[in-house]
This record gives structure tokens, sequence and C-alpha cells, in this order.
């Protein structure tokens, strides 16, 4: 029996696809007010609604002990995917308590259980990728810089606390997709690329970064899961990208002109400032921060020679990923 966390989230939903297809046993956990609406969208897309109906939901929090240990009961192996990504200040402490607390709970528990194996998903912000010239592999070492997001720190951090629990005995495998594409919430995350896009983007950056399809990012760690390696962290990224080739592509496939106005860094800096006030204004979460603005001017690269060598992953090509999902999204619009 497999215990699945996150499993109402991009990620998670996917690996519940991959385990309910392959009818391997599983649970999943939600939170009381937890949606179900991203997970239930996902396995209609690949038209797998009778299967969605039969997933055995479990109801519980990573912040809730008892229920991690009342969920743990009778499973060998976790698949740990909750998590919170935010770039706002104000959900610092949140990510903190999710992230990191939450993650210490998890690896605590299934210690005590005697689960056989962990796996986690963490993030390519986990990396060295700020203190690191050339292409970031898994040796990079991550030392924090003033260019580091507090999701970053928190992803680090976590993955700390699933190495100690390596170090008492629960085997690990942990990997760092870099942005994920996918059908999600297209109002959230990574997955409003497709949606700010389609409502006409026009500015561009001259940054660039690592990018993987979704289900590359469930197919790998499920896989490393039941493999035979242990204690190792692998990086999932399906083509390093300018930010303007990914979102050109993504405005060619969604048939939306492309942006056409470049990022200067006045213009980063004012725009920053501009979402911060607009924020504090309307109350509402800002689309762009200092963190993620400084982000989209820089350079990332990230190598994938590891995963392939160890289990010989092969990704989904960018193109196909893009042409997928801007597809799927353009059906939900309907």
């Amino acid at each position: 029996m497999i215990f699945v966390t996150g499993g109402t989230g991009l990620v998670g939903s996917h690996i519940l696809l991959r385990l309910a297809k392959e009818g391997m046993p599983f649970k999943a956990l939600k939170r009381e007010t937890s949606s179900l609406q991203i997970c239930e969208n996902v396995f209609s897309h690949y038209a797998a609604k009778d299967l969605f109906a039969k997933i055995n939901w479990v109801t519980g929090d990573v912040n809730d002990i008892p229920s991690l240990e009342k969920a743990m009961e009778d499973c060998s192996r976790v698949l740990h995917c909750a998590a919170i990504v935010s770039f706002h200040p104000a959900e610092e402490e949140l990510m903190r308590k999710v992230n990191i607390e939450g993650t210490a709970n998890v690896v605590n528990v299934a210690l005590s259980k005697g689960i056989k194996k962990l796996g986690y998903i963490s993030s390519i912000a986990a990396l060295g990728r700020n203190s690191t010239v050339g292409i970031v592999d898994e040796e990079c070492y991550f030392k924090a810089t003033k260019l580091d997001s507090n999701y970053a720190l928190t992803k680090y951090y976590a993955e700390q606390e699933v190495w100690r629990a390596s170090q008492e005995g629960l085997d690990v495998v942990i990997v760092n997709p870099s942005v994920i594409l996918g059908p999600g919430n297209w109002d959230k995350g990574s997955s409003q690329i497709f949606q700010k896009i389609h409502s006409g983007l026009k500015f561009y950056t001259t940054g660039s970064t690592g990018y993987v399809d979704v289900m590359d990012v469930a197919n790998s760690l499920v896989d490393l899961l039941l493999s035979s390696v242990k204690n190792e962290r692998f990086i999932v990224n399906g083509a390093n990208l300018k930010y303007r080739d990914c979102f050109d592509g993504i405005a060619i496939a969604l048939g939306k002109p492309k942006a056409s106005i470049k990022v200067t860094p006045f213009l980063k800096e004012l725009a920053w400032r501009f979402e911060a006030i607009r924020s504090f204004i309307t109350s509402k979460i800002p689309l762009l921060t200092k963190e993620t603005a400084n982000s989209a001017m820089t350079d990332g690269a990230y190598s994938t020679k590891k995963i392939k060598k160890e289990i010989d992953f092969q990704f989904t090509e960018i193109e196909t990923t893009v042409q997928k999902y801007a597809n799927w999204f353009l059906t939900d619009l309907k």
C-alpha cells in the first residue's frame, strides 16, 4: 500500500492517476477543506472518471501527526507531494509550517511506522542554482543568496528533513523538478502561464529556466519509488529554454499574439513595486513579486544526465507538452 500526500494538487493528482491506472493500492491524504476539483479534472482529461470515484481518500493534514499515524497504517511506501508554492511575503510562515514542519512530521511518522521507502517532490529551487555558474546538476551545493526566495529556502530545509530521515534508516528518493507545465488550477501556480498568455501577455524577459511535463514528474517519482534506487536525488527537466521561447510556443499553441515588449531592468523594478502597491490596495496576492521579477531576469540550465543514466528515463518533448496542455486549456474555457 502506498500513502500519498498532496494528492489534490497538480503533481499529486497525476501520481494518483498513474497508481490508479496500474491498479496499485494506495491511500490519498486530503484536508477537511480540500477541493478535489483539480484531481477530478485530471482524471476526466484522461477519460478515467471511473478510477477517480474509487480513490481511497483519508482525511488529515501533514501538520496533524495523529492523522498521519492513522493514514500510514498498513502502508509500506510514501509519496510526499504536499507543499505550499508561493512567492508572497505574507505566506512565508505558512510555507515554513507546511513545507518544513509538515515534511518533518511525514518522515518522522514514516520512521515510527517502519515505512520501507519514501519519495519526495522537491524543486530546482532547492539546488544551488543561484550560487552555481553553468549547468546545475544534483551535486551543486546550495548556498543561500539574495536571489533565493522564501519558497526556495523552505524546500531546501524540507529536503534536509528527508536526508535526516535517510540517516535514521528510511530509504528515500527525491526529485527536483523545474517549472512544471500541466493542467492544474489555470489561475494559480505554473498552470497560470497558459491563462496569462491567453489573456494577452505583452511582456517578455531575457532570462531562462527549465520546463517539464507534469506527467514526467509524476512518472519519474513513481518509477524511482518502485526501483532499487535509494538515498539519491534527481533533477527532472524536459528542456532548458528562454522564457520568451517558452511563452512564444504557448502563444502559438493558443492562437494568441506573442509577447513583444522586452522587460528592461528599470521596467522590472517598476513592475514589482507597482504590483506591491496594487496588492496592498486591493488585498489581493500580487501577480509579480520582487523574487519572481529577479528570477525572470536570470539564466538557469539543468542537467538530467543522472536520471537518464540511473533508470533510463525519457522526457516528453516540450513542444508536445505545450500543445497538449494548450488544447486542454482551450477545452476548459468552453
